[in-house]
């Protein structure tokens, strides 16, 4: 009875995961389905050998190897976020079908998880934060003048800029900027331009 209740608690928590936090802040649906996959292939395969006699260290081993391998030979890029919603529904998982002597510490454990993922995922969190990769129309060898450049163009503050190639024939730089804006940015009205000497 313990671990239907908590095989009940796995599946109420993964989607709340899924279809509370994750899809409606990011709206990727490819990934909701692995998300589940993940969760529910975990939570049948480690119940399996908590059931036989196969260590629950071997088993905790099988998972995440499984869950890397997905992750690291994956056709599309994601993001860290992504990653870290992966491996929530993988300690999900393992919560739900890793029996214990308490129901409410598994229970407790998997609440955590999920006000963890809704807490350091939401928007209002370094909200000022950027990252974007910028294609420059000019090559910039200088570190000083080049984050003065990205700070008068962005009108933000520039906190780290590493130039990944500069074309000295083509005259363009590609650089990977984190910056933070002082305030929320207006939203571009139609028939404005975008800032010159940058392109995305």
């Amino acid at each position: 009875m313990t671990q239907v209740v908590l095989f009940a608690i796995d599946i109420c928590a993964v989607a709340l995961l899924v279809f509370g936090l994750y899809f409606p802040r990011h709206r990727r649906r490819d990934l909701v389905v692995a998300y589940l996959g993940v969760n529910i292939g975990v939570l049948a395969v480690a119940s399996a050998l908590s059931a036989s006699n196969v260590g629950a260290g071997v088993g905790l081993g099988m998972a995440l190897f499984g869950v890397l391998s997905i992750i690291r030979l994956r056709s599309t890029e994601l993001d860290q976020h992504e990653v870290a919603y992966y491996f929530s529904a993988l300690a999900l998982g393992l919560l739900g079908a890793l029996g214990t002597r308490s129901v409410w510490l598994n229970g407790g454990l998997m609440a955590l998880i999920v006000a963890v993922m809704f807490l350091g995922d939401h928007r209002r969190v370094f909200r000022h934060y950027r990252h974007q990769v910028l294609v420059l129309d000019s090559a910039l060898t200088d570190h000083v003048a080049l984050v003065a450049h990205l700070e008068q163009l962005l009108n933000a503050r520039v906190h780290v800029a590493t130039a990944q190639r500069v074309d000295l024939v083509n005259e363009t730089t590609v650089v990977d900027v984190r910056y933070s804006v002082a305030r929320r940015t207006p939203a571009s009205t139609p028939g404005s331009s975008a800032p010159a000497g940058a392109r995305r």
